[in-house]
């Protein structure tokens, strides 16, 4: 099949940079349901912006590309070994030229594959089938969105929702919980998959299964479709909005199967996806593994734009920050204030947090902006360039935050789904605060780095999670905690839970 590689390495690039027809025929609704100058109605205009950058450079729409999950359907005599290996070649491939993150990390070692390659990845699973085509499909499903998945054993109690019993009515509470918990950190408007019943492990997987239908289509089962129709309408009324901001679009889609289950079991597997919903697939020639058909998109069809304005509306209320920073300067800034840095900034995410706790910075932090990210970076000539960079979940931070802006005198700390209390503290006694970027908003922000100054520790942790230092221009950021001890994820998630009780019984 001398087509194969070749044929999944497009699927691969049109899958990381071209969200699919029906994902943005939704997400164009929840702009649109948005009040203008909102918040939610601004970050969701950086998210248009971010959808048609990603088309137009055939970069990464999100810099997390997860872990590559391929589901193949072959015809009965293909040989799936074959196919296998050239799902490595194309998976390698397509990391070297800036496709997809390297984010294939040994879990005993801590090292970077470098090439998405090593212990059970990419994800490959197959079935056999009877036609004569070669199925392929493809999720990209980044670890922001995969950790706010949530699997529920019923019967249990929930916060804010009471007891959940072994039927509809407990599933629809678990589900509407799992959109609560969300929150900001799953990158919000996000979709559902859902499997009730099955076990444990197997749950998962089905409920993965379902974000391969379309977010426009009807579950043939009745009783299910109804379900649907319902948690779509009850969870965009709990007011957790585009990035845990607040608003009306918390859910773009919920799709549900069910499976039979152990009668001591009853499980509810809950696959949360982010906005940045990255799917397509293909059919292949069997004997040559040229495409013969995509599913999802059509290619003859032109790519509708989705931005209607150039990025974030500016107000000219903005507050521009040149980094050094002072604690007199953070403790000016209130949260919902709309920031824009321009100088330099360093990215630092799960291995620089825990490698500061034991070792001194590799460059001075006095007076930083601290960036939660972990960017796709491409070599050239004799430096690097930012493919993309968009803000990774903050909260996995929460450890060693408050001990690196004490120590280090970091002012402004980036990411995106907010961080606990003894971040907040730490925020208020060093006068510093937490800026949220657009999650998923990864080719909008790499356009703000006007040249990638430097690298450090890239040899020990990889491109990912080394320290990258960056010199910006019109980067934005809204300030959600500040130096006085406010939060907007706080408020949110208070107000969010009180709209949660009140959908404890329909």
């Amino acid at each position: 099949m001398q087509f194969l590689s070749g044929s999944i390495l497009e699927l691969i690039t049109q899958t990381s940079t071209n969200l699919p027809p029906d994902v943005r025929a939704a997400m164009g609704m929840a702009l649109a349901a948005e009040t203008p100058g909102t918040q939610a109605n601004q970050a969701l205009s950086v998210v248009a912006s971010n959808i048609d950058m990603a088309v137009d450079d055939q970069s990464p729409i999100c810099q997390d590309t997860g872990m590559p999950t391929f589901i193949v359907h072959t015809p009965v005599g293909v040989n799936q070994i074959a196919i296998k290996k050239a799902i490595k070649a194309a998976v390698a491939e397509a990391t070297r030229l800036g496709k997809l993150r390297p984010n294939s990390v040994d879990s005993i070692t801590g090292k970077n594959s470098g090439d998405n390659l090593g212990a059970e990845t990419p994800v490959v699973h197959f079935e056999q089938w009877e036609e004569d085509e070669i199925d392929i499909r493809l999720i990209l499903k980044g670890g922001g969105c995969e950790n706010k998945n949530i699997q529920y054993s019923l019967p249990c109690t929930l916060e804010h929702m009471g007891r959940a019993d072994r039927n509809l009515e407990g599933v629809r509470k678990c589900i509407l919980h799992a959109v609560w918990q969300a929150q900001g950190q799953g990158c919000a408007p996000g979709a559902l998959g859902v499997c009730i019943g099955s076990d444990r492990a197997h749950g998962y997987m089905l409920a993965k299964l379902q974000l391969l239908r379309t977010l426009d289509d009807r579950n043939p089962d009745e009783l299910l479709a109804k379900l649907e129709d319902e948690i779509m309408v009850e969870a965009n009324k709990l007011g957790v909005g585009p990035m845990g901001f607040g608003g009306a679009s918390s859910l773009i889609g919920c799709k549900i199967a069910a499976a039979n289950r152990l009668p001591a079991s009853f499980f509810v597997s809950v696959a949360y996806e982010c906005w940045a919903f990255r799917r397509l697939g293909v059919r292949l020639d069997a004997q040559t593994g040229a495409i013969v058909k995509w599913i999802y998109r059509d290619p003859s069809r032109p790519v509708d734009r989705m931005a209607t304005s150039e990025g974030f509306p500016l107000t000219g209320r903005e507050v521009v920050l040149t980094p050094p920073l002072t604690a007199e300067q953070m403790r000016a800034l209130k949260v919902g204030d709309v920031v824009i840095v321009n100088g330099e900034m360093f990215t630092g995410r799960d291995e620089i947090h825990k490698h500061l706790m034991k070792h001194d910075p590799p460059a001075n932090l006095e007076g930083s902006v601290l960036y939660h990210c972990g960017p796709v970076m491409l070599r050239q000539g004799e430096g690097w360039v930012m493919k993309a960079g968009g803000p990774t979940t903050s909260i996995r931070e929460e450890p060693y935050q408050h001990y690196v802006i004490g120590k280090y005198g970091v002012k402004a700390v980036v990411g995106k789904g907010g961080m606990g209390a003894k971040t907040l503290a730490a925020l208020k006694e060093h006068g510093a605060v937490y800026l949220n970027g657009i999650g998923g908003a990864a080719q909008y922000y790499a356009r703000s780095v006007e040249k990638v100054l430097g690298v450090h520790l890239l040899e020990e942790f990889g491109i990912p999670e080394a320290m990258w230092h960056l010199r910006v221009r019109g980067f934005m950021a809204i300030v959600t905690m500040d130096a006085h001890g406010n939060s907007l994820h706080d408020i949110v998630e208070r107000e969010t839970g009180e709209e949660l009780e009140k959908l404890q019984t329909i």
